[in-house]
């Protein structure tokens, strides 16, 4: 952004506070969405600690990234967020912030033409989802979700990222 001099110290100043203070908060938002899906997406690919998931976890988990996806197709903010974890809710703020965060960061989760998933794997507590994904244009992406189990037993998505996905689709 190119921040043109009036001539007022104080203006120039509060110019450049509110830029800092806007590019802070988009900051924080983007990154507390994607440092937990970083992080998970590097544990995805070090086999040392992966764990073996439950047939009961491995399907309620594929159901909740299913249905986040089910919900972004049919334009359903508030469904789509309800799956996100509590942590993720509170930095975020509202459903129409996340799915406007999703179509513009995540076009391939927002509108996938093809989708595959991979068996889950827990690391401690969470477990790491990877998910082949199609866009319109035909590349193929990999999108690793972490998930939390919540005090209700259910799953809740905590971070996704999403990487170029080099290999071939399954």
């Amino acid at each position: 952004m190119l921040c043109v001099s009036v001539g007022s110290d104080s203006v120039n100043s509060l110019l450049v506070f509110l830029l800092v203070s806007n590019m802070t908060h988009l900051l924080k938002r983007v990154f507390i969405f994607a440092l937990p899906a970083a992080f998970w997406a590097l544990q995805a690919f070090l086999p040392a600690h992966a764990e073996a998931v439950s047939a009961k976890d491995e399907k309620a988990v594929q159901a909740v990234v299913q249905s986040q996806l089910a919900a972004f197709a049919k334009d359903d903010a508030d469904k789509a967020f309800s799956y996100a974890a509590p942590e993720l809710r509170k930095n975020i703020g509202s459903s129409a912030a996340f799915m406007a965060m999703v179509k513009n960061s995540y076009p391939v989760v927002y509108r996938p033409t093809s989708v595959a998933f991979l068996k889950p794997e827990g690391v401690g507590e969470d477990v790491v989802q990877r998910v082949q994904m199609q866009d319109a244009s035909g590349a193929s992406w990999l999108a690793v979700y972490s998930l939390q189990r919540q005090k209700d037993k259910t799953w809740r998505i905590s971070g996704c990222t999403v990487v170029e996905n080099k290999g071939r689709m399954v």
